[in-house]
């Protein structure tokens, strides 16, 4: 299958523009007026010597249940689960609106990779808009227009760079046995990552002290427990962006983040002297939107006095602001001294087979009804929401597919209801799931 990457944005940011401008002939039509693309059309596209497919999304927006508008974002809904990337576009020149926060939301749920793209940044009349665009959470803006063509060149880096993870990712869900298990150590500067991964393989083979910042590119080591072949990658300290003003330590930090998307399992080491402050949260939600396997491991526990009360807090604050991963085993360590140790790699192993985990359709499907029978999904608008059947569709993580006859108007709390049922009775703590819903098909349409 071609990398595909898919178009997103709310009415007349530029989407057809740009779809017209990288696959290299006027296929969309373009206007002013808002809403002049309304199903998906598909192209080959090309920037230098890298081709892909391309699709073209109507305009995001919001209407009715049985709207045009509501069919519209259906189409853009399977576009986004078909693509392994999503080109989302905002207009730099009038800056982000409530629509485009509200869909960036949106983007993050689906767990397809998102690239920003401010649009109509020729000339100095987006600077504003691309300040804000920081605000989406969804990293760099490509500064860009797509009327004029600017931007290509880091437009075809950041595509590339995700084509060559999604040909990683591909090669790491068929190679499940055999491959050695990738497992990421990431935290605040001088929370004790190198000498954490020191301390495991038995020998000084990273530096490490009591300076913040010595480690700068993300090293990995070849190691193995208990006969496992695992492959350790020690991070640089990721500080908030506002502190990283020194190009050295941006280029470290961008590394750091390359090692969470190759990695199964992510340790995210916390100094118990201060923790979960609010880099440590970022942190947890970057891991969780990745979709990656996650243990909280609580180093210098030693120096700690009242341990149940820090513990409790580490707990509360996973429980409230990771509610995506939840079930996080919490393992108090000293990297210093060795205590707890015994405790992570176990711990680690669990959660990369929870990770992992394949279910088969038939207790999927049996454990779909008992959870309908026992709390049947709310009417909208005096209708009935039908759950008909859910297959798993992928793993790392656990992704699920739901066939439900109106899949926009399932209630968010009842989705929550649903990989809540799934954690508990297919015993998938410390990992994302996904769930997906899609409209069946009416076999009376035709």
């Amino acid at each position: 299958m071609p990398f595909t990457a898919a178009i997103i944005g709310r009415p007349n940011v530029g989407k057809s523009t740009l779809f017209n401008r990288l696959t290299g002939r006027r296929q969309a039509l373009v206007d002013d007026r808002p809403g002049v693309t309304r199903d998906r059309r598909e192209g080959e596209a090309r920037i230098g010597d890298f081709k892909f497919q391309l699709i073209d999304t109507a305009g995001l927006d919001e209407g009715g249940p049985d709207s045009l508008e509501t069919r519209m974002r259906q189409q853009t809904d399977m576009a986004v689960a078909d693509a392994d990337v999503a080109l989302f576009l905002i207009d730099a020149r009038a800056g982000v609106t409530p629509m485009d926060q509200h869909f960036a939301d949106w983007l993050r749920s689906t767990g397809t990779p998102v690239i920003l793209v401010a649009n109509k940044c020729e000339g100095r009349g987006g600077e504003a808009g691309l300040l804000e665009s920081f605000s989406l959470g969804l990293g760099d803006p490509v500064q860009f227009s797509a009327e004029h063509g600017e931007g290509l060149s880091e437009l075809y880096d950041r595509l590339r760079a995700e084509a060559e993870i999604t040909v990683i990712e591909a090669e790491a869900e068929d190679d499940t046995e055999g491959g050695p298990l990738h497992m990421a150590v990431i935290g605040r500067p001088n929370a004790g990552k190198s000498t954490l991964i020191n301390r495991l393989i038995g020998e000084e083979r990273l530096l490490a002290g009591p300076e913040a910042g010595l480690t700068r590119d993300s090293i990995s080591v070849d190691w193995s427990y208990e006969g496992m072949p695992i492959r350790l990658f020690d991070t640089a300290g990721m500080r908030r962006k506002a502190k990283v003003v020194d190009k050295l330590e941006r280029m470290s930090v961008a590394d750091g983040l390359q090692a969470i998307r190759f990695a199964h399992v992510i340790v995210l080491l916390i100094d118990s002297m201060s923790p979960l402050d609010r880099q440590d949260r970022i942190l947890l939600n970057m891991v969780a939107r990745e979709g990656r396997a996650l243990i909280v491991a609580l180093n210098k526990w030693d120096l700690i006095e009242d341990k149940d009360e820090v513990r409790r807090e580490v707990e509360q604050h996973l429980d409230r602001d990771l509610p995506e991963v939840r079930g996080v085993e919490i393992v108090p360590i000293s990297a210093l001294t060795g205590r707890g140790l015994d405790k992570l790699m176990p711990a680690v192993l669990k959660a990369q087979a929870a990770w992992d985990t394949r279910i088969a359709t038939s207790p999927l499907n049996r454990w779909l009804d008992a959870m309908v029978g026992a709390h049947p999904p709310p009417a909208v608008k005096g209708r009935r929401i039908k759950l008909r059947y859910i297959t798993q569709v992928k793993s790392r993580p656990p992704t699920f597919m739901v066939s439900c006859s109106r899949p926009n108007d399932l209630p968010a709390a009842y989705q929550r209801y649903l990989v809540n049922g799934l954690r508990e009775t297919f015993d998938l703590w410390g990992t994302p799931i996904r769930l997906r819903f899609k409209k069946g098909d009416n076999p009376y349409a035709s």
